[in-house]
């Protein structure tokens, strides 16, 4: 592709972390004092996420980074989830929780900095500029700045960053991005290093090169222009080489960020003071403002809204950090001047989807019932209504390029609590018996309860028998990941890496991607997506999209390997003590650089 600087949204496969849901109680999403009006996030504000981004120069990754208007430093910020994270060692980072957190003590080549109206910009993070292309765009150079120390006081240098790539072909690293290694070495990338550098072998220079400490260079077989933009996703963040502890990093990581783990109480809490460290100088992006975090993660949904909406005590220093405001508390919420005022909204980058598993649902026919059952506008009022999302046509979202919100082939926006009649139709065709088991998988949280309720519902009318499975939040992408996993049908969520439908379609719906560990949660393998993905990734931008829109076109009409169910929307709360909240495009939630308290 030519290097046309798209914005790119950092979210990753969303973790299934929002929240606690009474069906009963969603149907009114608006409270009566607003008098109907809709101040909600919409399509329009989605394609504003569309801006181009610009890579920045030396002068651009400068640190300190820009000063908030009156932020006091000094304190903690009390932080509400509702479980602890998936996974802290940055290899294994690939959903947004453990993506937001990992800015506060991570650091990679590149990152992004986001201005006051939610431009971004790449620029250089350890790196002194987002990185300088050669070859016709096959070749990128980074440099490196001075003055980078991990927790331990120990110099980065190009060897960790080698180290950090070479760590990612290893068995040791099982989630996370797999976009660098890859470009760099195909996509049976793990046999070309499989032990990683853990035996003392390495990449050859033609494809990775630290010709001095502070010289890193990556050698492609065809241009990548969204390099700098993959480089500043969590899952490839520095882990310096002498630190490496394989495993036991996700325990226990080394800080090269503005805050490091004092205390950690898995399951419970976990204590974030500060990284003397770090250096404000060397870094463009992040503030230190607080003394430190004070994570809590067994505040369920409901009690962190109830909490903040309250506003007394710890909670006026508080913040949600990737779940949203209790869909059953919306109406209060939304009605409470007060309340209303310390929320921050958003138009998300994902789009729900009920994943089947091709594996076991063979039949179209079946594919194509289930997706016309399903009552997608239910899903939506079970996620807070229009401040929680809006019915999705198809498996891309509105914060992508060329988005078409007539898109809709199987009928959503004409009948969005679905066509039983229909499904059971197709289901007479297809000789499907009533009473017929279905193995449903779902995380044991209050969104993934929600949604099994109605999906089992949904089933259940149109003769189906549904066996729901329960998985840990922790763990549920790691189970529904395994190639021979037992299940039928699962609720997944996807969001773009950057603006580019080529970090949706390839990562979920490629083929050759079909593996333990990935992201093909539904191992559609079909010749002609996979001509299409190869056509796409070799094209112009302009003839891309057309390519683009054919595979989409594709896989929702000719296979269907996942039924659409809504595109994202987040809104949540913080203490009235807390300043310099506001949405960021880039992570689609709180913006976790800024926040400082303003009473310490």
């Amino acid at each position: 592709m030519k290097p046309i600087r798209t914005r790119t949204v950092r979210a990753i496969a969303v973790a299934l972390v929002a929240g606690s849901l009474t069906l009963t109680a969603c149907s009114s999403d608006s409270g009566s004092s607003n008098k109907g009006k809709d101040d909600s996030k919409s399509q329009k504000d989605a394609a504003k996420q569309q801006d181009p981004v610009a890579y920045g120069d030396a002068a651009a990754s400068n640190g300190p980074a820009a000063e908030v208007a009156g932020a006091k430093s000094g304190g903690f910020i009390n932080v509400y989830m509702q479980s602890d994270l998936t996974h802290l060692d940055p290899g294994q980072i690939y959903v947004s929780d453990a993506g937001q957190f990992s800015n506060l003590i991570h650091r990679g080549l590149t990152n992004f900095q986001e201005d006051k109206d939610g431009n971004l910009t790449v620029v250089g993070d350890i790196a002194t500029d987002s990185g300088k292309s050669s070859d016709d765009g096959k070749t990128w150079t980074f440099e490196l700045k001075d003055g980078i120390k991990d927790e331990d006081g120990k110099a980065i240098t190009s060897a960790d960053v080698r180290h950090t790539i070479e760590r990612l072909y290893s068995k040791v690293i099982f989630d996370g991005p797999t976009f660098v290694q890859s470009w760099l070495s195909g996509n049976d990338y793990r046999k070309a290093l499989p032990d990683g550098p853990y035996k003392g072998k390495h990449l050859p220079d033609s494809v990775l090169e630290t010709p001095d400490d502070k010289t890193v260079v990556f050698h492609f077989d065809q241009p990548r222009p969204d390099l700098p933009q993959a480089l500043a996703m969590a899952g490839y963040s520095i882990v310096p080489e002498k630190a490496d502890t394989k495993e036991k990093y996700d325990k226990a990581p080394k800080s090269l960020g503005p805050y490091k783990i004092a205390e950690h109480k898995p399951g419970k809490s976990m204590k974030l003071v500060k990284n003397d460290q770090w250096d404000a100088k060397t870094d463009a992006v992040r503030h230190q403002y607080v003394d430190g975090y004070n994570f809590s993660s067994t505040v369920g949904q409901p009690s962190q809204t109830k909490r903040l909406v309250a506003d007394q005590g710890e909670a006026k220093n508080a913040i949600q950090f990737t779940d949203s405001v209790d869909p059953a508390q919306m109406t209060t919420v939304i009605g409470d001047a007060d309340a209303k005022k310390r929320t921050i909204q958003g138009y998300q980058p994902y789009v729900w989807q009920l994943t089947f598993n091709l594996d076991r649902i063979k039949d179209k026919k079946v594919r194509d019932a289930i997706t016309y059952a399903i009552p997608n506008q239910s899903m939506v009022q079970a996620d807070g209504g229009r401040y929680g999302g809006e019915v999705a046509g198809g498996l891309l979202a509105p914060t992508l390029p060329n988005y078409d919100p007539t898109y809709d082939p199987f009928g959503k926006l004409k009948k969005p609590n679905g066509d039983p009649e229909k499904a059971k139709a197709l289901l007479k065709e297809a000789g499907v018996k009533e009473g017929t088991k279905l193995s449903y998988a779902y995380s044991n949280t209050p969104r993934g309860q929600a949604q099994m309720v109605i999906i089992k519902d949904a089933l259940a009318k149109i003769g189906f028998d549904v066996q729901a499975k329960e998985i840990d939040r922790a763990s549920f992408y790691e189970q529904i990941g395994k190639l021979k996993n037992p299940f039928d049908l699962y609720m997944t969520g996807w969001g773009q890496d950057w603006s580019s439908p080529s970090t949706v379609i390839t990562p979920v719906y490629d083929g050759e991607l079909v593996a333990d560990g990935a992201s093909n949660y539904s191992h559609i393998d079909d010749k002609q997506v996979n001509d299409l993905i190869k056509k796409a990734l070799t094209q112009e931008p302009e003839e891309a999209a057309k390519t683009w829109e054919q595979a989409h076109h594709r896989i929702v009409e000719e296979i269907n390997p996942a039924a659409p169910v809504y595109y994202s929307k987040q809104i949540q709360l913080y203490g009235s003590n807390i300043g310099g909240a506001r949405y960021s495009n880039e992570s689609s939630y709180i913006d976790i650089n800024d926040l400082y308290l303003k009473k310490p």
